[in-house]
């Protein structure tokens, strides 16, 4: 299948997902639970889940979820292409009700992301990007699935018209490394801008242009960046790994990803 029409069904499923997730949002009940490391699950975790790996099975093409089993390196070693899903980004943010929490999905060919989606469930705003044609899409979603890939809807960054450095920073996982970061660069750059973002949101910012910046010098999983990444490097920006110098990958070993930074 071409990638349009795998971006069309990951459209899809990303747009159903975010349904059950406001389903559950919008209701009295959220039935967390803590996994085996801590964070968080949430009914609307499990419900989004369920209806992307529905959608997205008929595809052929195996899926690495951050809510399904994990499937041992010796089989996935073999997938040329998978799929990289987390159904819910920013548990944290959606039990604390502060809207910023999004669905991604995207497909990786050789350890390389080359198509992703993050739909934003709260504004029904989906963002995106097929790599190799260089293109991103943003498209406000309405009651049904509409045609994404439209010239109408597509973007590129703004360019600055200013010497403010915008910096992004994670809501709810700051660290002391990513503050020292911070400190060094105000002492070249005194004038400069964080914001407080959570979730994949971040990554859309990036892609639009509206922030410069992205230090992540923490944990993260491969569902957490993979749709981003593919938004990014869609319009030129890289996920860079701070200890490798080198564009994160994926279908790893081990599914963590280094620290890194988007610029």
């Amino acid at each position: 299948m071409e990638l349009e029409g795998l971006l069309k069904i990951a459209v899809d499923a990303a747009l159903q997902g975010g349904k059950e997730i406001m389903q559950v949002y919008k209701s009295d009940e959220f039935g967390v639970q803590h996994k085996g490391d801590h964070s968080p699950i949430t009914l609307a975790d499990k419900r989004a889940n369920a209806v992307i790996n529905e959608l997205l099975l008929p595809t052929g093409i195996p899926i690495i979820s951050e809510e399904n089993k994990e499937v041992e390196y010796a089989q996935r070693a073999s997938w040329e292409r998978c799929w990289i899903v987390d159904p819910l980004d920013g548990t944290k943010e959606f039990i604390n009700r502060n809207d910023e929490f999004t669905v991604n999905i995207a497909l990786v060919e050789n350890s390389l992301p080359i198509l992703g989606v993050i739909y934003v469930p709260v504004t029904e705003m989906m963002y995106a990007s097929i790599v190799p044609q260089k293109k991103l899409w943003k498209q406000k979603m309405l009651a049904q699935s509409n045609p994404i890939t439209e010239e109408e809807h597509f973007i590129r960054p703004k360019k600055k018209t200013n010497q403010k450095l915008v910096i992004l920073k994670s809501r709810s996982h700051l660290n002391p490394e990513t503050d020292i970061l911070i400190k060094e660069l105000r002492a070249s750059k005194p004038n400069i801008e964080l914001l407080s973002v959570g979730s994949s949101l971040k990554f859309c910012l990036l892609a639009e242009g509206k922030a410069d910046l992205y230090p992540r010098l923490a944990p993260t999983m491969e569902w957490d960046t993979a749709a981003g990444h593919a938004l990014c490097k869609a319009v030129g920006i890289e996920l860079i790994g701070t200890s490798t110098n080198k564009p994160l990958s994926y279908n790893k070993r081990e599914l963590i990803n280094p620290s890194f930074i988007v610029i």
